[in-house]
């Protein structure tokens, strides 16, 4: 074989060799097979070569050329199969080794304690019953014994979205169109979020999640309101509790009652208690006896019929359940604070 036909190949199969990637078999390629590469400069110069050295020369060009096409298509196979094979390698998936947990949601504390709340409740007989979050002033406030001149107006900061128009400061006036679309016996429950003024303290929402509750019929006194209550309270915080009924004001009962319970954090106590403020009682909620006049804004008469109405902020009987001392925190959706109650 020609001197130069010789270099050329033990060079190029040298530098072959050495190719790890597409980039070098490219590079490889237009060296010796390009427009200016080694072998074509030698099939180009055939021509100045005498008739019978051409003919020699030419031949073992083109079997080197030959040669040469056939190990860069096999070195481009062999790099082909190895990508492959470190790629699957790299993908490959070990069908006995364990599985990575994923982090569950689970429901919000808030919603929690709501859901028991009612279930508590609707085992008592009571039906859940629901109502827009705005409302007109006479089902906010006129209906429940509140009229505009009202000093307890001033107990509760409205947001109001139009004339006569507010978002409801309690849930409240559903009782009042419940009590409008039926006859008594009336045994509900209302939950719903509800919205006051009121700036944000380790107590105080915005806006809120209350429950109220109803029950209206002949014959229905203080003691039934007693006995619904502490069972309530008893089968939400533990049946060893204690519970009592302090006189309050509310313009739509009479009379009316603050409800309390044992401070569960030091047992009723109280010594150096902060939760209970030393007193050995925390309020739960709020309750009385219906308002004649509430009943007389529905058609009532308020000689045939009695009932009581309670309420409670969801948001407090949270507090109180898992004893949490900022109300805010249920708000702000820190991962870290809601998967404590997965």
């Amino acid at each position: 074989m020609d001197a130069d036909l010789l270099r050329i190949r033990d060079d190029a199969l040298l530098a072959l060799e050495s190719c790890q990637d597409e980039a070098n078999l490219e590079a490889f390629r237009v060296r010796v097979f390009g427009k200016k590469g080694e072998l074509t400069s030698v099939l180009r110069s055939l021509g100045s070569l005498p008739p019978e050295q051409r003919r020699v020369v030419g031949e073992q060009a083109n079997q080197l050329k030959e040669l040469l096409e056939s190990q860069l298509t096999a070195r481009r196979a062999r790099l082909q199969d190895e990508q492959r094979a470190q790629s699957v390698a790299a993908e490959r998936i070990d069908i006995t080794e364990p599985g990575v947990r994923r982090l569950r949601g689970s429901q919000h504390p808030l919603l929690q304690t709501l859901d028991e709340t009612i279930a508590i409740f609707t085992a008592m007989g009571f039906e859940v019953a629901r109502g827009p979050d705005i409302e007109d002033d006479y089902h906010n406030f006129a209906a429940l014994n509140i009229p505009a001149d009202h000093p307890a107006r001033e107990m509760q900061d409205t947001f109001f979205v139009g004339p006569e128009m507010v978002l409801r400061t309690h849930t409240s006036p559903v009782q009042i169109r419940v009590m409008e679309s039926r006859q008594p016996p009336i045994q509900i429950i209302v939950p719903g979020m509800v919205y006051r003024n009121d700036a944000p303290d380790q107590t105080h929402s915005p806006v809120f999640c209350q429950l109220e509750g109803l029950m209206v019929g002949k014959d229905i006194c203080f003691a039934h309101l007693k006995g619904v209550l502490t069972a309530f309270i008893h089968s939400m915080f533990g049946p060893d509790l204690p519970v009592r009924f302090r006189p309050s004001y509310f313009p739509f009962t009479e009379p009316s009652a603050e409800v309390d319970m044992g401070c569960p954090v030091c047992g009723g106590n109280g010594a150096g208690c902060t939760r209970c403020k030393g007193t050995g009682w925390v309020e739960i909620l709020g309750s009385g006896m219906v308002h004649p006049n509430v009943f007389r804004a529905v058609g009532y008469d308020p000689e045939v019929y009695s009932g009581f109405a309670f309420g409670m902020g969801i948001d407090r009987i949270a507090l109180r359940r898992y004893e949490v001392d900022d109300i805010r925190l249920f708000y702000e959706n820190d991962l870290r604070f809601l998967r404590q109650f997965s």
